[in-house]
């Protein structure tokens, strides 16, 4: 099994996944929620739409914008069962478990602190 720093990495290479990244829009949503309160919102979104064995509009239950836990679960290919079984093997048809969602939700909130230090990074240059 790989590390969530594998995962990132592996991500980084794909063209479709390493598209993806944080507005400066998105960026102020977060400074000003907290990342514990995207936490919140990332345990939810993965429960109501991912978890259930056959999620309602499976492949189209994550919009590409609207919510930084969006576009994190679409750089991290955890937006569907379909990429989930693709980059993860989670098999479909077939309820997450506890603590597979632990593990998207830290992958996702990973990318998302990610996202947020290379902003840091750039000003401090």
């Amino acid at each position: 099994m790989q590390t969530r720093k594998q995962a990132l990495e592996k991500l980084s290479r794909s063209r479709f996944r390493s598209r993806f990244y944080l507005s400066e829009a998105d960026k102020a949503y977060i400074r000003k929620v907290g990342m514990e309160t995207i936490r919140t919102h990332a345990v939810r979104f993965v429960a109501e739409r991912l978890s259930p064995a056959e999620p309602l509009h499976d492949g189209k239950q994550t919009p590409m914008r609207g919510h930084p836990v969006f576009i994190a679960q679409h750089a991290t290919a955890c937006c569907c069962r379909k990429c989930l079984q693709k980059w993860y093997r989670v098999p479909m048809h077939m309820p997450l478990s506890a603590l597979q969602q632990e593990k998207i939700v830290g992958l996702i909130l990973a990318w998302l602190q990610m996202e947020m230090e290379e902003k840091q990074n750039t000003e401090d240059k």
